[in-house]
């Protein structure tokens, strides 16, 4: 059973090596090592400090194009949706205006956070009955079926509209102007692009436009994309609606209907995101949160309940024990992630039931800390009544923005319509097919979402915003950041430069059950008697490159000083002023 990975998930068995748990143990055991003076030596480099103003994301450019709309007079929101659009254009094999956004703010102005869910809905006129009828006991990972309404513009001006200042049409400029006159593609984006042709080429429209010259553009190879800027700069000139309700909806209406889909022009008009309230957890003495589902953010905290009752810094980062818990209370909270997670407008979700302190405890019970266990069966709670990018940005005025969007499976559906410039994403193989489940395939529905965004606030006051890329290995990651911190004293970068602890094989929301136990991997830099250890415990561990996520994090210190953080294992940076 393989778990999904928002920006790459197709990609997870192409674009990874996979291993046998004897090969790992001899092949995988050294540490990775940068020569610095002082910190940790796994750190690939020290916070970027700054007073006026922050940006993290996986892309040098649009980190530069956050900095620049802040210069400005923007707000961190501003820079949040100026940066997304031009990542957008530059990392397809991420995110667009095709795919889902959600984005936690903190707002200086009234001290408290707000959440927005700016994910799309299922086709009203595609129902359940529609794929027994076509004998499919599982959505399609591409082409036409899974294809939902993209959020993510609707998202940029519900923000914008709440705690924007500059123009819109200031903020979508740059990405104009880059998908004009071109840019040049990174060598991740560059990797992941090329293992997606082979398996995209073949859906309409899409060789047109991520093909030029009939091959996807190598490292170094300046990239233009004309259709997006003239998509983009419609959305700047008439507004949302001119992508929900004008001439887009209309071509989007179209290109579907030709071409066996059915996503609607009244589908896209009758879209709305949802502001929400963020839920969270207290980590010994740190708040963290996360947006509610129909995201699985919420697992993050399930993780973090069930480690507080260990000591974990007495157990040490890299010790057999400390993975062990880790990767147990992980396989405990992703039993209810598979069985609870899904829209709450069609489901009385027990979430306060299952992020409390009395629901950890019990589940701790169920942890073995000499044993890895086969199977798990998720929680009894009472029901209550009544691949992706990720970029966070800080201003002058102390707004932080922790803000996630994707496409799924990478690039997408592969569906590319017309002269529109961006693909339509497929998170609608995020259903399950499974009559009464939670998550269960209904028109009109939100799928289960595997993105999300976090922030952690301490005494009533931001502390740190932040969010980890990829799929299933996100809650995963989440959990580690915040312990790397807190638990084990390191820095912002230093958090998210650690080796990471990643279990795969858990139970899904998409029907998928774990009765093996899963497998383990962890990163370079674990020692050799750490890995045996494992083993010994029955787990089964592989050696994987690629699936481990990317972090970026803007941390604010006591004095109002941003320490800003970005991704050692992608294309990005940090950078403030």
């Amino acid at each position: 059973m393989t778990e999904l990975c928002g920006s790459f998930g197709t990609l997870r068995t192409l674009g990874r090596l996979v291993l046998t748990a004897t090969v790992t143990l001899g092949a995988a055991s050294g540490t990775h090592a940068y020569d610095r003076v002082n910190g940790e030596g796994f750190a690939s480099r020290s916070p970027v400090l700054a007073t006026h103003g922050m940006a993290a994301t996986s892309q040098p450019l649009a980190t530069q194009v956050a900095l620049d709309i802040l210069k400005q007079g923007g707000s961190a929101v501003d820079a949040a949706i100026a940066a997304n659009a031009v990542q957008g254009l530059m990392e397809p094999t991420g995110n667009g205006i095709g795919g889902d956004l959600f984005a936690i703010v903190w707002s200086a102005k009234d001290k408290q956070l707000h959440g927005l869910n700016a994910s799309g809905r299922s086709p009203k006129s595609l129902t359940f009955d529609y794929f027994a009828d076509n004998n499919l006991s599982k959505i399609p990972s591409h082409g036409p079926l899974p294809v939902s309404v993209p959020g993510t513009v609707d998202g940029w001006f519900e923000l914008h509209e709440k705690f924007g200042r500059l123009p819109m049409k200031t903020l979508l400029a740059p990405a104009i102007r880059y998908a004009n006159e071109g840019f040049p593609v990174t060598q991740l984006v560059a990797y992941y692009w090329n293992r997606s042709v082979p398996i995209l080429e073949k859906y309409p429209g899409f060789r047109e436009t991520y093909m030029p010259g009939g091959q996807a553009p190598q490292e170094g190879d300046l990239f233009r994309n004309p259709r997006l800027a003239r998509t983009l700069q419609k959305i700047a000139d008439g507004g949302r609606d001119a992508f929900y309700r004008g001439d887009i909806a209309r071509e989007i209406g179209q290109y579907m209907k030709e071409n066996g889909g059915f996503l609607s022009y009244e589908d896209l008009a009758s879209h709305k995101s949802d502001w929400v309230e963020p839920v969270s957890t207290n980590y010994r003495g740190y708040d963290v949160w996360e947006l509610p589902p129909n995201g699985q953010g919420i697992a993050a905290l399930q993780i973090l309940n069930i480690l507080e009752g260990y000591d974990l810094a007495a157990l040490g980062r890299t010790s057999p024990e400390y993975v062990h818990l880790f990767t147990e209370a992980k396989k405990l909270a992703f039993e209810d992630r598979a069985k609870y997670y899904a829209d709450p407008a069609f489901n009385k979700l027990p979430v306060r039931e299952l992020i409390s302190k009395k629901y950890a405890a019990e589940r701790r019970k169920l942890i073995n800390r000499k044993r890895a266990a086969k199977r798990y069966d998720a929680g009894t709670v009472a029901l209550r009544h009544g691949d992706t990018i990720y970029l966070t940005t800080a201003d002058k005025d102390g707004n932080m923005v922790s803000l996630i969007q994707s496409n799924y499976r990478g690039m997408g559906s592969g569906m590319t319509p017309g002269e529109l410039g961006f693909i339509l994403q497929d998170r609608g193989e995020m259903f399950s097919l499974k009559e009464g489940h939670f998550n269960q395939y209904q028109p009109g529905k939100r799928p289960f979402h595997t993105i999300i965004p976090a922030f952690v606030t301490k005494d009533g006051k931001p502390w740190m915003s932040f969010g980890v890329m990829g799929g299933a290995t996100q809650p995963q990651m989440h959990a580690q950041i915040v312990i790397n911190m807190v638990d084990f004293g390191l820095n912002v970068q230093e958090a998210g430069d650690a080796p990471r602890i990643l279990h795969s094989g858990s139970s899904q929301p998409t029907d998928e059950l774990m009765e093996d136990g899963g497998y383990l991997s962890l990163e370079d830099g674990f020692p050799m008697e750490t890995r045996r250890k494992l083993v010994q415990m029955g787990h089964q561990l592989r050696f994987e490159s690629g699936p481990y996520g990317g972090y970026q994090s803007i941390l604010r210190d006591a004095n109002g000083v941003y320490h800003g953080a970005s991704e050692s294992r992608k294309d990005g940076h940090a950078a403030g002023y």
